[in-house]
């Protein structure tokens, strides 16, 4: 195994529906990759279709510009990337399977050709959108286990314990996230879009709210967390900028076994932080040794109904809030 990876994490502003123009900023921040000698790439959440504006169409839309994984255009594209580039990589979009169900999903690319697929455990943005019911752990060419959860699936800390137990070393974590609509004055809230318009002119002002409790400030309170209380490196990509109605706040990040952050960015532009993940981190961390003295005979309950659970997809992540 080697010594070191190379991984690297993207937050990009997508375009609602316009997979042409969102393939074309993956096919930019891959030729920075390449430049940069990078083996592991990060893409956002959903950011092949676009996300937020998914929650106001009717079915036979999403329908409309649903994929199959593995033989659709998105799966392919994203194949024959990582096979010239030597890199792999994961992007998000809506998967249609042979059913006819509908999943927020993750495709990750190797060089080989191989391929494999997440589908969001805990998908709220549609009705129309199920969610999916299994952990995603693969080897990667490097040497490594690597894992994937989407956005609120890293929200729900029994998933990430989950995907170490399955023996992930690396936690791929594609979001949409920040700048979001709440009724808890302590978690997040709209950025306004006027700062975003004018970020160019007066840059500060964006980047003080995707540092302060909108974005980064929010997201330190438990990201950093998962990788330590896990041991594993955790690369967070994210979207930023215009979302439908919200303005995501990026702060792409990547994180290592001891919860401290590499690299990452509060830049309001599209933008990729590049670490080394050191491997040796990974012989004997904190989160480990946590793990290995766990007494799973004393934790039966949380395999039991409470009676108090909800489907993500019945709460209510509209304009009125979280």
């Amino acid at each position: 195994m080697a010594k070191k990876v190379r991984a690297a994490s993207v937050q990009f502003e997508h375009a609602a529906g316009d997979k042409a123009a969102n393939m074309g900023k993956i096919d930019r921040f891959l030729d920075k990759a390449v430049n940069q000698k990078v083996q592991l790439l990060v893409f956002p959440e959903c950011c092949i279709t676009g996300y937020w504006f998914l929650r106001k169409l009717s079915r036979q839309n999403l329908v409309d510009l649903a994929e199959p994984v593995f033989d659709g255009p998105s799966t392919q594209a994203l194949k024959k990337r990582a096979q010239e580039t030597g890199i792999v990589l994961g992007a998000g979009f809506v998967e249609i399977d042979k059913k006819g169900e509908l999943f927020n999903t993750y495709v990750v690319a190797h060089p080989d050709g191989k391929s494999y697929r997440h589908r969001k455990l805990h998908c709220f943005i549609s009705e129309h959108l199920g969610s999916g019911s299994e952990y995603t752990v693969f080897d990667a060419p490097f040497g490594l286990s690597v894992g994937v959860l989407i956005c609120y699936d890293c929200n729900i800390g029994e998933n990430v314990r989950m995907t170490a137990l399955k023996g992930a070393q690396i936690l791929m974590a594609p979001h949409q996230t920040g700048g979001c609509t709440s009724t808890n004055p302590h978690t997040m809230g709209l950025v306004e879009r006027s700062l975003w318009e004018n970020r160019h002119q007066n840059p500060d002002a964006i980047e003080e709210e995707f540092r302060g409790p909108k974005g980064r400030e929010w997201l330190i309170r438990w990201l950093p967390a998962r990788a330590h209380d896990n041991g594993l490196f955790l690369l967070f990509s994210n979207g930023v900028g215009v979302d439908d109605n919200e303005i995501r706040t990026g702060n792409a990040m990547i994180i290592d076994p001891y919860g401290r952050i590499l690299a990452e960015t509060w830049k309001a532009d599209d933008d990729m932080v590049v670490a080394d993940l050191d491997l040796s981190l990974l012989q004997e961390n904190t989160g480990q040794r946590w793990i290995r003295t766990r007494r799973p005979e004393l934790y039966e309950m949380l395999t039991k109904p409470t009676g108090l659970e909800q489907d993500t997809r019945s709460v209510r992540f509209d304009e009125k809030g979280v």
